[in-house]
């Protein structure tokens, strides 16, 4: 099993994710595989290059430049003429202006940096981030994906490579990770979903984590990058790439933790970009067929070291409505226990309201009562005071 995944898994090394100069930073794809600072070197040896390689041209610019700069300077000369009568009314602006200009030195001396406690490094780091997500901000509408660019076509095309690479499995990129889990199936979800956001690595090094027991290694963050990108198919990234390359801090993106995830994901792309039978150990002619949708790769019977899982659970979609459908399940069947115990408690009311009457009639059965008329009382009768009047005569002395 060992030797199967060293065979089939794609592993790199953080040193080969170096620029082979041995510059110690990451390179970058759209630098040609260098970092900002040796892209700058080449750039400026290829102009000297240039220079040597077309001589006569470079003699030339540089005798038109020689040229302009004759001509802004015989222009400029006639105006020296009338500025010798205002010799003396000069020395006196000249004065003036050297007095606030020494004031104005004195404040800058008051607020500079050095007359101050120097700032730490991560305030500064802090600071320069939100200088530049407002910068970046404000900008989007205009410099992300300009027309004069091909990046929507180069988005298209990773879509549909993507696209048609659905049926690539856990398995077949050896990613170390058990979706069977739901602590791993969530966070896979939660990866696929942040992707898109460019901010999953913590997804993915917890589902790894709880997956291997262990804390994760860089040598499987990359296979489960690839996997995340693969079942989340996120837009524009290649535009977003290139957004990120042309207007982040350079020295993010050659260096620390930011330029290796940035580092991984460029690699993520061109390894799906790249993708072939030789990559996932597949005979060419199968590869061919399930790239065109003729067939469907099955999964071995042999034990490879991972629980199998069925096709649906492999596709998050499918396993989330899967999900969903036993959670239904489960309160359809708690919704007939309810009602059963609805109809227990409704017939058993019945059977109480039945024999709380039956026994009232065998009471009043049992026991007849005998309810005798109220006395009438005689309207003559010459007892007055036992009459039950409302009102008693009185006698008043007159």
């Amino acid at each position: 099993m060992s030797q199967r995944r060293a065979r089939r898994g794609i592993h790199m090394d953080q040193s080969e994710l170096l620029f082979n100069k041995g510059c110690g930073y990451y390179g970058n794809a759209a630098w040609q595989g260098l970092c900002s600072k040796c892209w700058r070197e080449e750039y400026q040896q290829a102009r000297q290059n240039y220079h040597q390689l077309f001589p006569l041209v470079y003699l030339r610019l540089q005798e038109e430049e020689a040229a302009y700069a004759s001509i802004q300077g015989a222009q400029s000369q006639p105006q020296a003429q009338p500025q010798a009568s205002l010799a003396p009314f000069s020395k006196f602006e000249e004065r003036k202006t050297n007095e606030k200009t020494c004031k104005v030195t004195t404040v800058k001396k008051f607020f500079s940096p050095s007359s101050r406690t120097a700032p730490k490094k991560e305030r500064v780091e802090q600071v320069m981030d939100e200088v530049e997500k407002y910068i970046v901000t404000r900008l989007y509408k205009s410099v992300f994906c300009p027309e004069t660019t091909d990046n929507e076509k180069k988005d298209l095309a990773t879509q549909n490579r993507i696209r048609v690479l659905h049926w690539v499995d856990i398995q077949m990129l050896c990613v170390p990770v058990d979706e069977e889990i739901p602590a791993v199936s969530d966070n896979v979800v939660k990866a696929i979903t942040d992707i898109i956001e460019m901010d999953s690595k913590r997804h993915i090094f917890s589902a790894i984590k709880i997956t291997k027991s262990e804390p994760a290694s860089a040598d499987d963050f990359l296979p489960t990058r690839i996997y995340i990108v693969l079942k989340s198919n996120p837009p524009r990234l290649q535009s977003n790439i290139q957004y990120i390359t042309r207007f982040c801090n350079p020295s993010r993106l050659m260096n620390g933790e930011d330029g290796y995830y940035f580092t991984n994901q460029c690699c993520a792309v061109a390894f799906i970009e790249k993708l072939d039978a030789q990559s996932l150990n597949l005979d060419p002619v199968d590869f061919e067929s399930y790239m065109l949708g003729q067939a469907f790769p099955r999964r071995p019977e042999v034990d490879s070291g991972w629980p199998q899982i069925d096709t649906a659970a492999s596709i998050p979609a499918l396993a989330q409505v899967n999900q969903n459908l036993d959670l239904l399940s489960g309160l359809r069947s708690r919704q007939e226990r309810v009602l059963e115990v609805g109809q227990s408690m409704q017939s058993d009311l019945i059977t109480w309201q039945e024999s709380v009457e039956r026994e009232v009639q065998e009471i009043l059965e049992k026991y007849s009562l005998e309810i005798s008329p109220p006395a009438l009382s005689a309207i003559d009768s010459d007892n007055m005071e036992n009459d039950r009047l409302p009102l008693t005569p009185q006698v008043f002395a007159g």
